[in-house]
């Protein structure tokens, strides 16, 4: 097992964490002033690390290279955020977890048309196993309108994971060299700005009552905060630092434990059930990741 290893699986577990705060909190801020509001606390509180690190807030890169940063940033971030809220308005609650299936496939494939990064047999086998495992485990019944709307959830799901790969791939060789949290503060700068020209011109005159809800829900506050600073804040430094070190699909494998990490921290932490179905997924999940790891 590599650094880069814990570092993917950290942030799956991490994440897991920040899901289970979103669940206390529930849906009780659309989708894009939520996004806008917990990168704005992530974009703080990266400020704030790169102070206290002593780190540059700027970096002398290339014209390309920033530029590079930038469209990373509005694609792996702020577009690719909108797409699965969309899918997911498409599939339900219920479905998430097919969306989510959709990840480490997405991820290697792009790791594979833009570096020919291929998976070794033990990867592949272990990787179908944590996959098998996810699907197993919570996808449970089908909650949606149509076939159509099946069909178009999935293939936004799988649209907007290619798009993250591609996101974060596309910068690879500078985050190889750069500090993984000034990266990640940059890429969520660019995305705050992003969301924040697209609220301009979405709610003129109104962004108060529309993008900056969040802000003004006080009340919110206290799960909504932790839950940024887990996530968006924490989670994506562990997630670039896992593609730093790994090659993509391998990062992506562990990258999708998170799943698996929600169906036990819900029933040890929520009370939820733990059905011997889940209990199946898990099992199978963590045997796959126990393949990579120490194949």
């Amino acid at each position: 097992m590599y650094i880069g290893d814990l570092y993917a699986a950290g942030c799956a577990l991490v994440w897991s964490f920040s899901v289970i705060l979103m669940r206390v909190a529930g849906y009780q801020i659309p989708p894009i002033p939520f996004t806008f509001f917990k990168s704005c606390v992530a974009l703080f509180c990266l400020v704030i690390t790169l102070t206290v690190l002593g780190e540059p807030l700027i970096v002398d890169l290339s014209r390309s290279e920033y530029l590079r940063l930038i469209i990373s940033g509005v694609v792996g971030i702020s577009i690719a955020d909108a797409m699965i809220a969309a899918s997911l308005n498409r599939l339900g609650a219920s479905l998430q977890a097919l969306a989510d299936c959709a990840y480490t496939p997405a991820i290697t494939l792009v790791g594979f048309l833009m570096f020919g990064e291929m998976l070794n047999t033990w990867e592949v086998i272990g990787g179908f196993l944590v996959v098998s495992g996810v699907f197993v485990g919570a996808v449970m019944k089908v909650e949606v309108a149509a076939k159509k709307d099946l069909v178009i959830g999935i293939f936004l799901a799988a649209s907007a994971h290619a798009i993250m790969g591609v996101g974060i791939l596309m910068v690879r060789d500078i985050y190889r060299e750069e500090s993984v949290v000034w990266v990640t503060s940059f890429r969520f700068l660019v995305a705050v700005v992003a969301i924040l020209i697209y609220g301009y011109f979405r709610w003129p005159g109104n962004l108060k009552n529309r993008l900056l809800m969040g802000f003004f829900r006080v009340d919110m506050w206290r799960t909504i905060i932790p839950m940024a600073l887990l996530g968006p804040f924490l989670a994506t430094v562990l997630w670039i630092a896992g593609f730093k070190y790994l090659e993509a699909g391998r990062a992506a494998i562990y990258n999708q434990l998170s799943t698996v990490f929600i169906i036990l921290l819900a029933y040890f932490l929520l009370g939820e059930k733990l059905t011997k179905r889940k209990m199946l997924g898990v099992v199978l999940a963590i045997a796959g990741a126990s393949i990579v790891a120490f194949q």
